[in-house]
C-alpha cells in the first residue's frame, strides 16, 4: 500500500509543531479531560519531533525524549483518527529506530497504554516491569535494543 507519506522531523515551536500539538491534543489527551500547559510545551523543546504527512495533512506524530547517551524514550504518539489502521504509526515508529541509531541511542523505551501492547509486541518491543497507572489509566513500560 502506497499512502505517499513524507516523513520529516519538525521543529519546537513552528506552525509544524503547533499542528503536531493540536494532533496530540486531538488522540491522546482531549478524550481523558487533559491538555497541555504552556509549561508542559516549553519543556519539549530539547526533544525530537518526528512526523507524517500526506500532502500538507499531518497523519501522525510522535515525540523522542533523550533520557542518558545511550536510551531515549518514545512519547506521545498520535494518529489521525482518519487515518488509523493504515500502516502510518507502525511506518513512524520504524523511522523513529533509525532516527534514534543514527543518533547514536541503543534504546528506545516507551510507557505503553494497555491498549497499544499488542501493536509494540508486534514491532519487537518487549514489556519490562510492574504495571503502573499514569493519565488515569493502565500502563506498561516496554523497551527495544536498536541495531
Amino acid at each position: 500500500m502506497d499512502l505517499n507519506i513524507q516523513l520529516q522531523e519538525i521543529k519546537h515551536g513552528s506552525v509544524e509543531y503547533a499542528l503536531s500539538v493540536a494532533l496530540r491534543d486531538r488522540v491522546l489527551r482531549h478524550p481523558l479531560g487533559l491538555y497541555f500547559t504552556p509549561e508542559q510545551l516549553e519543556e519539549e523543546k530539547n526533544e525530537f519531533h518526528l512526523s507524517g504527512w500526506q500532502g500538507n495533512e499531518l497523519l501522525g506524530c510522535l515525540v523522542l525524549k533523550p533520557v542518558d547517551m545511550y536510551i531515549i524514550k518514545m512519547r506521545q504518539v498520535a494518529v489521525s483518527p482518519q487515518a488509523q489502521g493504515q500502516g502510518i504509526g507502525k511506518m513512524l515508529v520504524e523511522w523513529s529506530e533509525t532516527f534514534a541509531s543514527e543518533h547514536l541511542f541503543t534504546t528506545i523505551r516507551l510507557s505503553a497504554r494497555d491498549t497499544a501492547i499488542p501493536f509494540y509486541l508486534q514491532l519487537g518491543y518487549e514489556v519490562f516491569g510492574d504495571a503502573f497507572t499514569e493519565v488515569s489509566i493502565p500502563h506498561r513500560s516496554m523497551q527495544k535494543q536498536l541495531k
